[in-house]
């Protein structure tokens, strides 16, 4: 068997990686994950645009771990450029990827009006978006799912699980086995104890084990005092009549602190004012979540499900949908909270609010999320910057600015070592997903296990 990372490698988005595995069959090529790269615009849609393989010839068959872009977005691509296998996947993260990618797609179109507005012919990054609303709506014919914890057989001599990855609702672990060997893929492995999903599954015994090594270099603190944080950067921005302007992913993060903000509202720890999801993606997703009780905790069915109470909705909250009533946010005095996407500030209605809000220094930032390299959302919380570009000219950060670690979805190191030396037989470890300074820590703690942190494209033997 040989392993190929073409994305996230010694970086965090674009998780991609390629088995060839021999069976009696010939050689099987399948991809865990196609995801999107993020960053510079100019490298990401490069990067983006093609694949290193031929995606109608090369390509059996794909496993995919969860519904965030940087997993599930070239799919569509995929598919558009000839691709008919299947792709396999829990029912949570099919549900989710059919949204996930229908607002994709109505990005990428967007973008392309814009840059053949604004940019002369010879300097368009590419022809035509990347992908279209109705190439997302296409792909979803290949798109299978399953239920955790069964065996599913992909490719004659092959075959699957699913194993809860505690990551996102629907996030899943993935084993892979072939006639003589067994491979093991963490996607983005989560953390135990967070609030409305399921704690991450044990990986039985495998060879190899391919791992996310996002927070391979730190810790992160307790869920518990995150929602302090948060309550306490509300109060004072409240108190100085301030907008709190919160980046969120839309799917997942933006109902954990929808989850936490219900909470606080229960206990009376934060002032009655408005709260507005400004994020279509995110209604649709959070209507989601509520199909799939199957991947809730006991947490969750004892706090809100028990009741009949709905955990994403209180008298606080408004979601709003279109684009005059995301216009009236910016126009309404403080204080509010307003929450919206994307969750590293490269794209969605949060731009907007950055745009009015950054200046004032009443309001308050709150990153409650990873921020990659190259994004604004990084340049946000970096403290040396003082100036951010945002769409087409310089702003002041003068705008309180804090970061809330503790809200990750992502296992922190020592969440990533205990998961690693728990499992049985392993003799490689191959560290994707993560920067070279969040690596290299985490490859040093490894002492017993040989420990691969791949180049893009590199090919590695198992």
């Amino acid at each position: 068997m040989k392993i190929i990372p073409h994305g996230a490698a010694e970086e965090v988005t674009g998780s991609c990686h390629e088995l060839q595995i021999e069976t009696r069959n010939g050689q099987k090529r399948i991809l865990l994950d196609c995801g999107l790269f993020q960053g510079k615009r100019k490298e990401a849609l490069k990067k983006n645009a093609g694949f290193s393989f031929d995606p109608a010839k090369d390509i059996d068959a794909v496993l995919l771990s969860h519904a965030h872009m940087d997993h599930v977005g070239r799919i569509p691509l995929l598919y558009k450029k000839g691709y008919r296998g299947m792709v396999h996947c829990t029912f949570a993260t099919m549900d989710l990827a059919d949204v996930m990618l229908q607002d994709s797609g109505y990005i990428h179109e967007k973008d392309e009006e814009f840059f053949c507005k604004h940019l002369s012919k010879d300097m368009l990054p590419c022809e035509g978006p990347l992908y279209t609303q109705q190439d997302a709506t296409n792909c979803m014919e290949i798109f299978e799912g399953h239920n955790y914890n069964e065996w599913i057989d992909i490719l004659p001599g092959i075959r699957a699980k699913f194993l809860e990855a505690g990551h996102i609702i629907g996030a899943a672990m993935i084993v892979v086995e072939s006639e003589e060997e067994r491979v093991g893929f963490s996607g983005d492995l989560g953390r135990s104890m967070l609030p409305i999903i399921r704690d991450p599954a044990k990986m039985p015994p495998v060879e190899a084990l391919i791992c996310e090594s996002t927070y391979g270099d730190r810790t992160h603190e307790t869920i518990e005092n995150a929602k302090e944080q948060l309550r306490d950067v509300i109060v004072r921005t409240a108190k100085r009549g301030g907008k709190v302007l919160i980046p969120a992913f839309s799917l997942e993060r933006t109902q954990e602190i929808v989850y936490d903000l219900h909470m606080l509202w229960d206990a009376r720890e934060i002032p009655e004012i408005p709260i507005f999801i400004d994020s279509p993606l995110a209604s649709r997703v959070t209507e989601i979540f509520m199909q799939h009780p199957e991947c809730y905790d006991k947490e969750m069915y004892e706090n809100f499900l028990k009741k009949a109470h709905n955990p994403f909705q209180f008298s606080l909250v408004r979601y709003t949908e279109s684009v005059e009533e995301s216009k009236k946010i910016n126009e309404s005095p403080g204080p509010m909270i307003v929450m919206a996407g994307s969750g590293m500030c490269e794209a969605g209605r949060i731009r907007h609010h950055l745009k009015y809000g950054i200046e004032d220094e009443r309001n308050s930032i709150v990153a409650v999320g990873y921020m990659a390299e190259h994004t604004l959302g990084r340049r946000l919380i970096e403290k040396d910057i003082h100036e951010v570009r945002i769409f087409d000219r310089m702003y002041q950060k003068k705008a309180e600015v804090t970061s809330i670690n503790a809200y990750s979805g992502h296992a922190d190191m020592h969440n990533l070592d205990g998961f690693v030396k728990s499992i049985e037989g392993l003799k490689k470890l191959i560290l994707v997903h993560g920067e070279l300074r969040q690596m290299e820590p985490f490859s040093r703690r490894m002492k017993d296990i040989r420990v691969i942190m791949p180049k893009r494209d590199e090919v590695i033997e198992v």
